[in-house]
């Protein structure tokens, strides 16, 4: 499990410095472009991580038929996932190339419309690379070798950097492009990063059992709908638990601009953590569908009780840390030093406390959302989703900061609440539906033994 989750919260936490690099890069370029990019980031991320879960859908698929010893599978999913990545960001970059009306509906500022259109612009010639990038990622991470995704994860990372600055101070004589540039530097890194994956993939003797290229210009119907069946629920599930925050940040902006500002530093910390159980969710999925694939109930569960267990004991970690020594987090975004921050920072001390616990859950529901996707399920996850993210998570956030006056610490207690719910929920499904294939087949039956990551 180490083996194939290490190098994928690596990667993880690589595309956060993507996102973190670009922020800072807009922050150089001053206030009225950093509120821009923001508008056009958040435009950006509620389309393309629909997309990334419907990709999600791959690796559990080549995961599942690699498991069963079945290489001419494993190479249609693949296809099949390619040509569905190649789909999506079509549609997805014709939505976002006439996303101004709906920004203007929304009641925003002109100019920081007209930013973030430019920078949309460029930005949804990301999406092909970016989403190829995820369908690839998943073909050679359910055979068991995430080495090159962490690889190149990082040169892309290093790579936006160093373009980004390039362009932003108008080195070597290029032009400062401003937002636009930090767009198309994205896109170039973004392509650049899928077509050395796909280099990689075709030039390595390992996989010359499943050569990508024989056949692709003929999918066949069904591959792609069986693609579509399992990643359309997971793709709702991402908006779903996306909507979920969404909500909590609108109520931080109602309680004011404090409120809102420690709700930021508390979140972004959140965030960076939660990039461990992402990683350690999408190598126990591929595991679990590795047995799954191979018919081998017993391994399933235990591996999906092994990650759980192993996101518990991470995220208890950083529990401690966002418990005990908040002041080395907060430092990060503030200066501790300034009079003017103290309200901010005094507020954010108190949210990290309440992360505590919120981390745990955060953690637990991911990692048990991903045990059950393994199982070639992913409508079972967006029902709970649904039920306790908001029927119970919303709610409870909005009746505890209003209606009992807890403020800002009662939209954080209600988003616990609702990953709580989600986390018990997920959980206890995995374990029900584990335990029907096993008393489906009270006696194992002779199956390959499935490699390990690496093997």
């Amino acid at each position: 499990m180490l083996r194939l989750a290490g190098p994928l919260v690596a990667a993880q936490l690589a595309a956060v410095l993507m996102v973190f690099t670009d922020t800072v890069m807009m922050g150089l370029l001053g206030p009225q472009a950093l509120a821009a990019g923001a508008l056009g980031a958040a435009a950006y991320n509620l389309v393309s991580i629909f997309c990334v879960g419907v990709m999600a859908a791959v690796g559990n698929l080549v995961a599942i038929r690699h498991g069963a010893a079945d290489n001419a599978g494993v190479r249609a999913m693949a296809q099949a996932g390619i040509w569905v990545a190649l789909g999506l960001a079509l549609l997805a970059g014709l939505l976002l190339w006439q996303f101004e009306p709906l920004l203007r509906l929304a009641g925003q500022q002109p100019q920081n419309i007209e930013g973030a259109m430019q920078f949309l612009h460029c930005l949804v010639f990301a999406l092909p690379g970016y989403l190829l990038f995820m369908a690839l990622r998943g073909f050679t991470s359910a055979l068991g070798k995430p080495g090159p995704v962490l690889a190149i994860s990082l040169c892309g990372a290093v790579l936006n950097f160093l373009l980004n600055y390039t362009l932003i101070k108008g080195l070597f004589g290029l032009p400062q492009i401003g937002l636009a540039g930090i767009g198309l530097v994205t896109a170039v890194v973004m392509n650049g990063m899928a077509l050395l994956l796909a280099l990689f993939i075709r030039r390595q003797p390992f996989y010359r059992p499943w050569p990508l290229l024989a056949g692709l210009l003929q999918p066949r119907l069904e591959d792609l709908r069986e693609n579509l069946r399992l990643g359309l629920p997971i793709g709702g599930t991402y908006i779903v638990e996306s909507g979920l925050f969404f909500v909590a940040a609108l109520c931080m902006g109602a309680l004011g601009s404090t409120a809102l500002a420690a709700h930021q530093i508390a979140i972004q910390a959140v965030y960076v953590a939660f990039m461990v159980p992402v990683g350690i969710s999408y190598a126990a999925s591929l595991r679990i569908g590795q047995h799954f694939g191979a018919g081998n109930w017993l391994a399933a569960r235990q591996t999906g009780r092994l990650a759980i267990g192993l996101g518990a004991v991470c995220m208890s970690g950083f529990a401690l840390l966002f418990w005990l020594a908040p002041h080395w987090v907060i430092v990060l975004f503030l200066d501790p030093q300034l009079a003017a921050n103290r309200p901010v920072i005094d507020m954010a001390i108190g949210l990290l406390a309440i992360a505590a616990w919120f981390e745990l859950f955060d953690g637990l529901q991911t990692i048990a959302m991903g045990t059950i996707r393994g199982l070639k399920d992913a409508k079972t996850t967006l029902l709970v989703g649904l039920l306790c993210y908001w029927a119970i998570g919303a709610p409870a956030a909005w009746t505890l900061a209003f209606i009992a006056d807890w403020g800002p610490t009662g939209v954080w207690w209600g988003l616990a609440v609702g990953l709580a719910c989600a986390a018990l929920g997920l959980i206890l499904a995995f374990e029900w539906k584990t335990t029907r294939l096993l008393a489906a087949m009270p006696i194992q039956a002779p199956t390959a033994r499935v490699p390990a990551a690496g093997g």
